[in-house]
């Protein structure tokens, strides 16, 4: 689906006028349309990297905000000009920094808020308000706001909605939130999408992080600790929070659930021994995720040890027959990474049923055979083999907000819930251990 832009070029109003033009716009009594009446949603959009990349001329503008193709492969060319490790993804912060003393050459056309994908737009937001920070920080604050009518794939009736665009420094921004605020019908859902690192502009995420919003972020975007650190505490304050790189664990949960499903491999997981868990590049928290899901499930505890292992981490966790489970996280250095920082490639499990080695399992799956034959290693060959091939889902951050929105039912996800105290707490072990260390 191609994205859509909205149907009338937008008006640019001073920011004290916004409010009555909207007003105007939908009270008129001409109008047989008086918007659609289903959620609001506001959107933090920096598109740092695409940015800076047109700004030094690596690619072309208008700015969009979205993840197109031509920006990820301009920000891996980047990660091999700049000598970055090959494992960093494209849009990976330190892409973004490696490009921030660059000239800033000539501007170009910002579309971001007009440019929705269709995959939002045909879920007929009634307002879409847009933070489009720029890279040049002294920029005043423009306001745009224009009526949008979302074009029905299927050819049925469209409600009508509006977007709203506050574009400008950080500073600007940042001294208009409170107008934001008013702008946010108060009878109608409202999201917050954080499409940015978690830890940049703490004062602006929560002045528009209320209680009463529902968040959408990504833990994989950002410094980890900061990020399931947000994750926990939003879900501690009861507060309605959906994080994409859990979404994108989907496909793994549910095909382990799968393998599992038969009844008569239902006893293996009663006797897993070894969890191990392989990652691109070394963001650990969606393997922290998935194996704190899995000790929930299984009703593991945690214990206090962990050590450093070739590179990767290991820690141990007690099943409640007392008898220990050995976890460990794998970081790979894959050449072309997702562009998704942390991102699952491979999963090992060993179950050890008795003293006869025959009757111990081993259960793969990986995103790709490669990744099979790897986990294979180390003698698994001789114990009965499940392996599984992982369909990893490249959807675009746009179709996967999109989904949530269509989905939730404004209440986070009681599995992650449950997951995110001990991927936090695994985390700040595996912190510390590199602190003393170093």
């Amino acid at each position: 689906m191609s994205p859509q832009l909205t149907l009338q070029t937008p008006l640019q109003l001073p920011a004290t006028e916004i409010p009555s033009y909207l007003k105007q716009l939908w009270n008129n009594e001409e109008s047989d349309n008086k918007g659609a009446n289903t959620f609001c949603l506001l959107v933090w959009q920096p598109a740092w990297i695409e940015q800076q990349l047109i700004s030094v001329g690596k690619i072309t503008g208008p700015i969009i905000g979205n993840q197109r193709e031509e920006v990820i492969e301009a920000a891996r060319e980047i990660v091999l000009e700049k000598e970055l490790p090959h494992c960093t993804a494209p849009l990976d912060q330190k892409v973004s920094a490696s490009l921030e003393n660059k000239k800033i050459t000539t501007k170009h056309e910002d579309l971001r808020g007009q440019h929705i994908d269709s995959s939002i737009s045909q879920l007929q937001p009634r307002r879409l308000i847009t933070l489009a920070p720029t890279i040049e920080k002294k920029n005043q604050l423009e306001t745009l706001v224009a009526a949008y009518c979302p074009l029905p794939e299927d050819g049925g009736n469209s409600a009508c909605g509006d977007v709203i665009v506050l574009r400008g420094g950080i500073d600007s921004i940042k001294s208009n939130l409170k107008m934001v605020e008013e702008l946010i019908p108060e009878d109608l859902p409202s999201w917050l999408w954080w499409n940015g690192s978690i830890d940049e502009n703490p004062e602006i995420f929560e002045m528009v992080a209320l209680p009463i919003r529902r968040l959408i972020i990504d833990t994989a975007l950002g410094e980890p600790s900061k990020c399931l650190s947000l994750l926990q505490k939003s879900i501690e304050n009861e507060q309605t929070v959906n994080d994409l790189n859990w979404l994108r664990l989907r496909t793994w949960r549910e095909t382990l659930a799968m393998v599992f499903d038969p009844p008569h491999r239902r006893t293996i997981l009663n006797d897993l021994i070894n969890v191990d868990i392989d990652i691109e590049g070394d963001n650990p928290v969606q393997g922290l995720l998935l194996v704190a899901w899995l000790a929930d499930r299984l009703n593991w505890k945690m214990t206090n040890t962990l050590k450093q292992d070739s590179g990767g981490v290991k820690t141990e966790f007690i099943r409640s027959d007392n008898k220990k489970v050995t976890f460990r996280l794998m970081p790979l250095p894959v050449g072309k990474p997702s562009i998704h920082p942390g991102q699952i490639i491979g999963l090992r499990l060993i179950s050890k049923t008795g003293t006869s080695p025959k009757n111990d399992v081993c259960v793969i799956l990986a995103s790709e055979s490669g990744e099979c034959m790897r986990l294979e290693a180390g003698g698994m060959a001789s114990k009965e083999l499940i392996e599984e091939v992982v369909p990893i889902q490249n959807n675009s951050s746009e179709m996967d907000v999109a989904r949530l929105l269509s989905t939730s039912r404004g209440s986070t996800s009681p599995l992650l819930a449950n997951a995110s105290p001990l991927a936090s707490k695994l985390l700040n072990m595996i912190t510390a251990s590199k602190e003393v260390k170093n």
